[in-house]
């Protein structure tokens, strides 16, 4: 099969293409700046993916993310276009272009997937995410690798406190009584783990962000203003507050081990290396470390996020925070384990940390069930098998 694949550098990418030539896919690279995606017309964009439908004839068009710009040509085309959306939020799938008869558009929270789809709309499915077992086995020849154990703890992720974070921005304009709101709520949420509740924030709290920080759905856009400060700001901020909080108990019991954007953030018993490049650092990360822990953003409902697949295919011991759709795929006590509050994740710390065996055993089964049932090639199969 002929498929146009989007290429725009996002997370998976250069394994999401090793996959389709691996299942024997000819792939014809249309290069993309999603950065600068816009929901009205582009035409610069519209008319570079025309020519290379008409050149080029694929049988589909696949993109990680799903793009308006390219559904609308697709569209236009009559040509199936496939879409892989891992990000969490992804306003751009509250486009009106979402019900194109052209789309196939993956989700992988299946929370999420069940919201579109008791809206009617059926050109959205569920489908989880992947690991890319074959390249994780590869680095694990590196002779870097060799010793498995060069950290107790880790984390690799966003604080999501960097100097462009909206919360920063707009915290400082809000009245005492809309602050003392969105802290109450962010306390509220941080006692409940695997239900998010933020939603259905008062008018005029709303109407104080949207002055602060002014946003407006795209004109073809479905979702209200609420969904951008709930999920682009509230959510995040509940994430931070959490990560750090997390984050700060554990190295209060020994040290921890930080791989962030923000290289200057200090914290007493925490090693903060700074970014991990994603291909090869990243691995080796979750391969030398005795615990890796995966705090979810706070935004995805019910999904099983990239890092915690990333993990278990590195052949890394994954402690994580409770998301039901592990429960579809993966044992909790055997592939995996799960902390239930910040007392648990104490807990669960000092206990994998002395039964070694136990660990590793359980690591050794996560690597095992991914490896035979949710690599990327297995997903390009079941995208293509429909």
């Amino acid at each position: 099969m002929k498929i146009a694949y989007v290429e725009w550098g996002g997370l998976g990418s250069e394994d999401m293409r090793k996959a389709f030539a691996a299942e024997g896919h000819d792939l014809v690279l249309f290069l993309f700046s999603a950065a600068y995606e816009k929901r009205g017309h582009d035409e610069e964009t519209e008319g570079r993916l025309c020519i290379l439908l008409q050149t080029e004839a694929p049988d589909l068009v696949f993109s990680l993310n799903y793009f308006p710009v390219i559904s609308r040509v697709c569209q236009q085309k009559g040509i199936r276009y496939i879409s892989w959306t891992y990000d969490c939020p992804c306003y751009l799938l509250y486009s009106a272009t979402i019900i194109n008869s052209c789309n196939i558009a993956y989700l992988f929270d299946k929370e999420l997937y069940l919201e579109f789809y008791h809206a009617g709309i059926r050109t959205v499915r569920y489908m989880p995410l992947a690991a890319a077992a074959e390249r994780l086995d590869f680095l694990a020849q590196d002779p870097d690798a060799c010793d498995p154990f060069t950290y107790d703890i880790s984390f690799v992720g966003s604080l999501y406190i960097e100097k462009y974070n909206y919360f920063s921005k707009i915290e400082p304009h809000l009245s005492d009584y809309a602050r003392g709101y969105v802290d109450a709520l962010i306390d509220a949420q941080l006692k409940i783990q695997g239900y998010n509740f933020i939603q259905g924030l008062p008018a005029s709290v709303m109407e104080e962000f949207y002055q602060a920080c002014p946003v407006d759905p795209e004109p073809d856009g479905m979702e209200s203003r609420e969904y951008f400060y709930e999920q682009y700001v509230i959510n995040r901020r509940i994430t931070a507050v959490e990560r750090i909080d997390l984050l700060e108990a554990c190295a209060q019991h020994r040290p921890l081990d930080l791989f962030t954007r923000t290289k200057e953030l200090a914290m007493p018993n925490i090693r903060n290396h700074g970014e991990v490049e994603y291909y090869k650092e990243m691995p080796l990360v979750f391969k030398q470390s005795r615990i890796n822990l995966n705090i979810s953003l706070r935004g995805i409902k019910s999904g099983i996020p990239l890092r915690a697949y990333d993990i278990m295919g590195a052949g890394g011991f994954l402690l994580s925070n409770f998301q039901a759709d592990f429960l579809e795929y993966f044992i909790p006590g055997e592939d995996f384990v799960y902390y239930e509050s910040k007392e648990d994740l104490l807990k669960k710390v000092d206990y994998y940390l002395a039964h070694e065996e136990e660990r590793k055993a359980i690591a050794r089964n996560g690597y095992d069930r991914v490896s035979a049932g949710h690599t990327y090639r297995h997903r390009v199969r079941e995208m293509l098998d429909l």
